[in-house]
C-alpha cells in the first residue's frame, strides 16, 4: 500500500494536466477535446488497449497486471463540466464562455490519469484495471453512466467491481469520508402544468387563477415530506421553476411548475411519483382547474457495497492515516450517476477532501491541487487491495 507522499513527485505534472482541463471545459456528451487529451496521455503511458466512443463519447483503457491472471476491476472518473460562468479569475480559469468545471471533474480525471501513469509503469498486480472516463454525469436521464452501461462494457470486459471518487469541499485535504449502504440520493424530476382560465387581474372572480393554485400546490407538496413520510427517512421535494404571465394586469391561462425529488430509499421514489400527482390534481380541481403531469425517474440511489466499502476505506487509510477516514459519513442528498454502475456491479464511491473551497456547482469553485497525491494514492491502493501487489504476495 502506498502513502500520498509517495506520489508527490507526480503532483506538479498532474496539476498541469488538471489546470489544462479546467481551462478547456466541455459539456454533456460533447467532450471530444477532453477525451482526446485523456487518450493522448494514456497512449503516452504505453497503454495500448484504449476504447473510445463508449456511451457516445466515453473512454475506457485497460492496464494488464504483471503478476498473472486475476479479475478485472474498474476505476471511474467523469469528464463533463457545467453550464456556469466562472468567476475565480485564476490563471487557469475557463476560457469557454458559460462553461466551467465547477464540480471538480477536472481533478477527478487528472488523479485517475496520475494513477494510470504509475500503474502502467509498475504493473505490480494480478488481473486487469479498467480506467473509465465518463461523459455527461451532470445531465438528466439518460446520462453518460447509463449510456456507457447500455453499451455493455461491464459484461464485455468482465468487470467484477467498480470504484468511484468525488472531491468534497469542506472536508480537509488529506481526509476521506465513506459509508456502506446509501451514500448519495436518487434524483427524479417532475413537471406540472396547471390549467386555469385566464382573465383581467382586476376581475379575478371571472377567472380561475392558476397562480393561486400553484401557491397552494407548492405548499401542499411540502406536507408529503413533513406529514406523510417517516421523519427518519430522507425525502426532499423541491419546486425549482415557476412560469406564469409576463404582464402585471393579466391572470394567465396556465402556470408551469417543475422540481426535483431526492431520496435515499427506492420506495419513497414510488411514493413521491404517485402522491405529487394526486396532491397537485386535487388542489387544482378544488379551485376549478386541472393539471398535466410528467414525472421523470432519473438517477437511482448511490449504494455502496459493504465489502467494497471496507476495501475503499482501507485503501484511504493506507494513503493517509486511519484517523483521516470517516467510515460513517452521513449520506448526501445530492445525486451521482455512478449509481448506475453500482446497481450493476458491487463497488463503492468515496469522498476526498477538497479543503475550505467554494461549494460544488458554485462559480467561484476550484479543485484543490493539494488533494492530487491523496487521490492517486487512493486509486493505487484500491488496485492493491483488490488485485494484490508484489508486496502483498
Amino acid at each position: 500500500m502506498r502513502k500520498a507522499e509517495d506520489f508527490l513527485h507526480l503532483e506538479a505534472e498532474v496539476t498541469a494536466w488538471r489546470r489544462h482541463i479546467h481551462s478547456h471545459p466541455e459539456l454533456d456528451f460533447d467532450v471530444q477535446d477532453t477525451a482526446r487529451f485523456v487518450c493522448d496521455k494514456l497512449e503516452s503511458f504505453g497503454i495500448d488497449h484504449i476504447e473510445t466512443g463508449i456511451g457516445g463519447s466515453g473512454v475506457i483503457a485497460l492496464i494488464e497486471g504483471g503478476l498473472g491472471e486475476g479479475s478485472t476491476i474498474a476505476l471511474r472518473a467523469d469528464m463533463d463540466a457545467l453550464p456556469i460562468q466562472e468567476t475565480t479569475k485564476l490563471p487557469w480559469a475557463s476560457r469557454a464562455v458559460g462553461k466551467m468545471h465547477a464540480c471538480g471533474h477536472d481533478g477527478h480525471m487528472a488523479m485517475l490519469l496520475g494513477a494510470a501513469k504509475y500503474l502502467s509503469e509498475a504493473r505490480d498486480f494480478r488481473g486487469r484495471v479498467a480506467l473509465i472516463f465518463q461523459p455527461a454525469e451532470e445531465v438528466e436521464f439518460p446520462s453518460g453512466g447509463f449510456k456507457m452501461i447500455q453499451d455493455g462494457f461491464l459484461d464485455r470486459l468482465q468487470i467484477s467491481q467498480v470504484f468511484g471518487l468525488h472531491n468534497w469541499p469542506g472536508l480537509d485535504v488529506g481526509k476521506y469520508a465513506i459509508c456502506s449502504g446509501p451514500l448519495m440520493a436518487s434524483q427524479d424530476d417532475f413537471d406540472i402544468t396547471i390549467q386555469g382560465r385566464g382573465g383581467h387581474a382586476a376581475n379575478p372572480h371571472l377567472a380561475v387563477d392558476p397562480v393561486v393554485i400553484a401557491a397552494h400546490t407548492i405548499t401542499g407538496l411540502q406536507s408529503l415530506v413533513s406529514r406523510y413520510t417517516d421523519p427518519t427517512d430522507s425525502l426532499v421535494i423541491s419546486v425549482t421553476k415557476l412560469s406564469a404571465s409576463n404582464a402585471y394586469n393579466v391572470i394567465a391561462d396556465k402556470v408551469e411548475l417543475a422540481g426535483t425529488v431526492r431520496s435515499l430509499a427506492p420506495h419513497l421514489r414510488v411514493f413521491a411519483e404517485q402522491q405529487i400527482e394526486i396532491v397537485a390534481r386535487k388542489i387544482a380541481q378544488a379551485f376549478g382547474g386541472d393539471i398535466t403531469y410528467r414525472y421523470r425517474p432519473s438517477v437511482p440511489v448511490t449504494v455502496n457495497d459493504v465489502k467494497a466499502t471496507d476495501v475503499a476505506a482501507r485503501a484511504a487509510e493506507a494513503a493517509s492515516q486511519t484517523e483521516s477516514v470517516n467510515r460513517r459519513v452521513r449520506p448526501a442528498m445530492g445525486a451521482e450517476d455512478f449509481a448506475y454502475m453500482l446497481d450493476a456491479r458491487p463497488g463503492a464511491m468515496i469522498f476526498l477532501g477538497n479543503g475550505k473551497t467554494a461549494a460544488l456547482h458554485n462559480p467561484n469553485y476550484d479543485f484543490s491541487d493539494a488533494a492530487i497525491p491523496y487521490g492517486i494514492a487512493y486509486w493505487v491502493n484500491v488496485v492493491g487491495a483488490t488485485l494484490g501487489t508484489a508486496s502483498m504476495r
